[in-house]
């Protein structure tokens, strides 16, 4: 359980520590980037450190399903303790409070994340596409939310094609990483409709096999999740400056690699990559918002 006693941590030196938990993890989470404005970058970087140690409870080592869960109902008593005004000797929920306050962010898109990271330990199945949102829902929707109300643009349709947009990168991550989920975690996050209506088995992702059968399923699962994204794409153009810039950049980002993922007829296993060339024509198409 939580300390309720006076935090043995500075506020300043819980920043401190969850800022170099972000420069040493960074990954996708968009704590680095150049384009965000500086004074963003301390509560990006906050909320980053919340979720990448608890994303490690849920995925890293060889902990038992029963001691990740423990761990990340440890960060779900932290919550409880914010939200009912206590305190903390946590550095990374020391600093929490402090971005919660400040930027008025709702708590419960934090317990939302919790929630995807419980559902890594105990879900390796979806029965169909109406589950992998329902995850996504948790997952993925709250770092976009998140980040429109740091921005102060979280009205309603924002949210919605917000929502959009982050379903579909988190779709296309489960589609560079089958192989990979499937070996290191047990996952597929292919719906099993799907892989039934197109003849699909788990002998296809264990083997790594393109057939028919496997192109028909990616396919059909690339096409939906280009329409989601082209969706929420609109948002894009709504979001001033570098925000827009940068998710302009992350729409073009998704789609080139959905066309490259479709492009590979012979592995569709294999991991794309984008090149410099891909870059430069990201960025000129997010510059005259394409």
């Amino acid at each position: 359980m939580p300390s309720n006693s006076t935090p043995s941590m500075s506020l300043r030196d819980a920043y401190a520590h969850c800022m170099q938990m972000a420069r040493s993890h960074y990954e996708n989470f968009p704590v680095a980037s150049i384009f965000l404005p500086k004074h963003l970058r301390e509560p990006i970087s906050v909320i980053y450190a919340f979720a990448r140690t608890a994303d490690d409870f849920a995925d890293e080592g060889d902990a038992s399903p029963a001691i990740r869960l423990t761990q990340l109902n440890t960060y779900v008593d932290h919550l409880d303790t914010l939200k009912r005004s206590g305190k903390t000797d946590h550095p990374i929920f020391i600093a929490l409070d402090d971005v919660i306050k400040k930027h008025a962010l709702p708590l419960d898109l934090f317990y939302d994340l919790l929630t995807a990271f419980s559902m890594d330990v105990t879900k390796h199945r979806y029965a169909n596409q109406a589950e992998v949102l329902h995850y996504c829902h948790y997952s993925a929707s709250p770092v976009g939310r998140l980040l429109l109300y740091l921005y102060n643009l979280a009205t309603p349709v924002n949210l919605e094609q917000s929502d959009a947009v982050c379903s579909a990168l988190q779709i296309i991550n489960f589609l560079q990483d089958i192989t990979q989920d499937y070996h290191e975690q047990g996952r597929i996050y292919f719906p099993q409709d799907d892989m039934a209506r197109f003849g699909v088995t788990e002998e296809h992702i264990r083997s790594a096999h393109t057939d028919t059968a496997m192109r028909a399923l990616m396919n059909h699962v690339i096409n939906r999740t280009r329409q989601m994204m082209l969706s929420g794409a609109p948002l894009g153009n709504v979001l001033p400056g570098r925000m827009g810039f940068e998710l302009r950049m992350t729409i073009q980002g998704g789609l080139r690699i959905l066309n490259a993922l479709q492009a590979q007829h012979d592995d569709i296993f294999a991991r794309p990559r984008l090149g410099m060339s891909d870059w430069f024509k990201m960025a000129a198409m997010a510059a005259l918002k394409i």
